[in-house]
This record gives C-alpha cells, structure tokens and sequence, in this order.
C-alpha cells in the first residue's frame, strides 16, 4: 500500500505541470496577436447586436401598444355599455320616485338620467386617444380632484374585492 500513495502523487504532479506550463506560453502569444483583432471585432458586433435589439424592443413597444388600445376599447365599449343601462335603471327609479315622493324629486332623478346618458354618448363619440388627452388635462389642471377621485375609486374597489372575497369564504 505504501507503494501506490508515492506513485500516485508524483503523476498527478507530473499531468498538473506540463499541462500549466504550454498554456501560460501560448496565452501571451493570442494576447499580442489577437489584441487588435478582438477591439476591432466586438465594436461592429456590438452595434448590430444593439441595433436588432433595438428592433426588437421597437417591435414588442408596438405590438404591446396595439394590444393596450384593443383592451382600451374593449372597456370603453363595455364603459358606455354599463353607462347604458345605468341610464335606462335610473329612468326607471325616476318613475317609481313620481309616483312615491312626486314629481319634483322625480325631475331630479331624472336629470342624473339624463347626466349619466349623455356622458355615455360622449365617450362612445371620443377615440381611446382623445380619452387619454382629456384625462391629462384634467390632472394638470387640477391635481387635487383627481388625487381625490382616484382615493374615492381605489377605496370603492378595495370594498368591492373585499366583499367580494368574504363571499367565498362564506360559500
């Protein structure tokens, strides 16, 4: 047994050397004669790869903004829809408010009808993209309300997704 632990370890030792030393010698060599080939070749491969991804980028920014607008209009339409039928829902209240509390209230009932129909008609005359202007302006022109209003619609959402999950735990 002594005799394979000496004979082991010198062959290891011999394989390491010879293989350390033809590599550090022709290292320098592709160093010296590559060198200026390397720095010319990166340069050119970079700006094509940079220019295809570019165009990648190009591509997937439109096609990402296609898809944006067909699910912009896609909720606009069901928007107007929903004005639609909160319009004729109102209109009908109206009816019932004549006949239990008279007319005046009545009129006014019908009056937010009115406001809600025709703010229905207005979106379903305006683009995606003049939708998106206004919305713009508005917020530059006063911040404050539209910070309100944006608390007011994330507190009513957050009471909607919260009553809508206590309806699962309870089914």
């Amino acid at each position: 047994m002594p005799d394979k632990k000496p004979t082991a370890t010198p062959k290891r030792a011999a394989t390491a050397k010879p293989a350390a030393k033809p590599s550090a010698k022709p290292a320098p060599k592709a160093k010296a004669s590559s060198a200026p080939e390397a720095a010319a070749t990166p340069k050119p491969e970079a700006t094509s790869s940079s220019e295809g991804f570019r165009a990648q980028a190009n591509n997937f920014r439109g096609k990402a903004s296609d898809k944006a607008r067909e699910y912009a209009d896609t909720g606009k339409d069901k928007a107007t829809t929903l004005l639609d039928n909160l319009s004729k829902t109102v209109e009908e209240l109206a009816r019932s408010v004549d006949e239990r509390l008279g007319s005046n209230y009545g009129d006014y009932t019908r009056k937010a009808a009115s406001a809600v129909s025709d703010a229905a008609e207005k979106l379903k005359a305006k683009d995606v993209d003049d939708i998106v202007s206004d919305t713009r302006d508005f917020v530059r022109s006063r911040p404050a309300v539209a910070i309100g209003a944006a608390a007011a619609v994330g507190f009513l959402i957050a009471r909607l997704v919260k009553a809508g999950s206590g309806d699962r735990d309870d089914a």
